[in-house]
């Protein structure tokens, strides 16, 4: 199972390496995510990465956490 953002808005979807629990704690932390970035030399994780730039896009969309089959 896969799972992203997808904004309701432009129809664009990122899948991120994650689940669906991960995915909202970033949507919902997304500001507290920037200030602990500022402070870490060695950065996040690539889907926490991914993630707030999908978000940041989007901002002031309508975006949605989405789940597909893995194929």
């Amino acid at each position: 199972m896969l799972v992203g953002y997808q904004c309701e808005e432009c129809e664009e979807a990122v899948w991120l390496a994650t689940t669906r629990t991960e995915l909202t704690w970033l949507r919902n932390r997304r500001h507290i995510v920037r200030e602990v970035l500022k402070h870490v030399s060695a950065g996040l994780d690539s889907w926490i990465m991914d993630g707030i730039e999908f978000l940041d896009r989007h901002e002031g969309h309508s975006t949605v956490i989405v789940s597909r089959s893995a194929s």
